[in-house]
């Protein structure tokens, strides 16, 4: 190509591609640079959990502003907003399920704890092992296949130019700003932003940052199509259990549990070491379960920094470089987030602070 962009997006994940629109809403000659396909990395392959419940108590703004985003976008990402119930079955875990719920309502959830009858009236199907539960009425669940499919056609809606199956392997300053290279194509933009998730850590390398950037291997499960068993969305205490009935019928079972691999190795593999205590804390939990078959388990990487917030902001000692990503559910508040970092690198002042990635992790 021998145009020169005003900024090329590094990943076509729903955080790059949001980012990109807002960048071109703003007059920016934009262009997405994805290693596979849009909307099919991390982003593609989420459970699509959107639970306020699971969100760090800092970011629940962040969430419930996301959440908007999810419902405004509505039919066309399959949003549904079915409610969610958080579970806890022994005194530890209501000790925590309290603890951690009541935070998250002061910072603005709606959240309540219910009672062991209004939880079996609404999921009859529960273990009758709870001790504790909340309730927050605005968790629901989007479909990643879908919301993948939505972004490519909103980045094509708004005349930016996209590169797939384009891996970065160079990249250099020049006069001009920045020559990407992948193979035989080189695209030059004046600014970047790094917005590929688990392998931002590689690609902040090649032009000399060195980020604190770890990579989990979350693993997901899908069911054959049962009866309906679950009206809500369903977690535990500890976070370590997402469960959700679709449309179709199948089940959705996640929890941040951990298979194997690295981003530079491709996509991760599922460990039988983990994915064995996932399914049966999920059995425990809905014991119906046991009759329903997993058809399918599959992984996707999920890049954090030590404190578990987003890296969202400008590169230390680069003035044209942007990084964007790397928290714990930012499915849910990617969206918003993303209209932050647009709006930043236009100049405006966005609505919410966004997150300095040189500050001090410790």
């Amino acid at each position: 190509m021998n145009v020169i962009f005003d900024i090329a997006v590094i990943g076509g994940g729903n955080m790059g591609c949001g980012a990109a629109i807002r960048l071109a809403e703003g007059g920016m000659r934009t262009i997405i640079l994805e290693q596979g396909d849009i909307g099919q990395g991390a982003s593609g392959v989420n459970a699509g959990t959107l639970s306020l419940q699971i969100k760090r108590v800092k970011l629940m703004p962040y969430a419930i502003k996301g959440h908007e985003e999810w419902q405004n976008m509505g039919a066309e990402v399959g949003f549904h907003k079915t409610g969610g119930y958080t579970l806890a079955f022994n005194d530890r875990e209501a000790e925590l399920l309290y603890e951690r719920m009541t935070l998250k309502k002061e910072a603005g959830a709606n959240i309540s704890f219910v009672s062991d009858k209004e939880l079996i009236e609404k999921e009859p199907a529960l273990a009758r092992k709870v001790v504790a539960a909340s309730y927050c009425g605005d968790d629901g669940y989007a479909n990643s296949l879908l919301s993948g499919q939505y972004y490519r056609k909103k980045i094509k809606q708004s005349g930016i130019s996209f590169l797939e199956k384009f891996k970065v392997i160079q990249i250099r300053e020049n006069s001009d700003g920045f020559e990407i290279s992948s193979g035989g194509q080189t695209v030059v933009a004046k600014r970047l932003l790094l917005a590929c998730g688990g392998w931002m850590k590689d690609i902040a390398a090649m032009i000399g940052a060195d980020l604190p950037i770890n990579a989990r291997i979350n693993t997901v499960s899908v069911t054959e199509r049962a009866p309906r068993l679950l009206n809500s969305i369903i977690g535990h205490a500890t976070g370590l259990l997402t469960m959700k009935q679709k449309e179709n019928g199948t089940v959705l079972i996640g929890g941040g549990w951990q298979g194997k691999g690295t981003p530079e190795q491709g996509r991760g593999n599922v460990s039988l070491e983990t994915l064995i205590p996932n399914l049966q804390l999920a059995k425990f939990a809905l014991p119906k379960l046991s009759k329903i078959r997993i058809v399918r388990s599959w992984t996707g990487f999920e890049a954090n920094v030590p404190d578990f917030y987003p890296l969202a902001g400008r590169l230390a000692n680069k003035e044209n470089v942007f990084v964007l990503g790397c928290v714990r559910g930012g499915y849910t508040i990617g969206p918003y987030i993303s209209k932050l970092m647009g709006d930043y690198i236009l100049g405006r002042q966005p609505e919410m602070p966004l997150f300095d990635p040189s500050r001090d992790f410790k």
